[in-house]
């Protein structure tokens, strides 16, 4: 960079134009199901999202439990509960630091397994960014976590949180 301009730093990494205010994400998508790791993680995906004035999507995957249908269990009742008290534990949250804090956010309930409802709906959300909690579950240690599976797919920057 011969002169230390941002023009001259663009052109360096081929970009043609320089665009003012758009560095950042747009949108950060981050996924909640009610567990301490994902409340801490929709925690700091709000202060990412208010600092970057970018849109927070949070997003509860419902799980589709074959075997729990299967035996009678009202399945589909269940996970809508679960994803209205998210969202009213969100509203109430976002309620009480309203006055302090200004966050564009959004509630969005996809269904199927973790990892592949968070891939879709980072795909139809246009997630610039994803953040996830850290798995609470020992077997995820085997198997591997939705975390670690987001990160591999290395489709957008991941932050973990624990």
């Amino acid at each position: 960079m011969p002169d230390g301009s941002a023009a001259a730093a663009a052109s360096l990494f081929g970009v043609t134009e320089f665009e003012r205010g758009t560095d950042g994400p747009k949108v950060i998508v981050v996924g909640v199901d009610g567990s301490e790791s994902s409340l801490r993680a929709a925690a700091y995906a709000a202060g990412l999202a208010r600092r970057q004035r970018a849109l927070l999507a949070m997003v509860y995957v419902q799980p589709v439990m074959v075997a729990g249908a299967a035996l009678g269990a009202p399945v589909a009742g269940t996970t809508d509960e679960v994803a209205e008290s998210l969202i009213r534990e969100i509203r109430a949250a976002a309620e009480r630091v309203r006055h302090i804090y200004d966050v564009r956010w959004e509630f969005h309930t996809f269904r199927g397994d973790p990892y592949n409802g968070l891939v879709e709906a980072a795909d139809q959300l246009t997630a610039d960014a994803v953040v996830v909690g850290a798995s609470e579950q020992a077997g995820h240690r085997l198997v591997g976590s939705v975390a670690v599976r987001l990160v591999k797919a290395g489709r957008w920057p991941v932050t973990v949180v624990p």
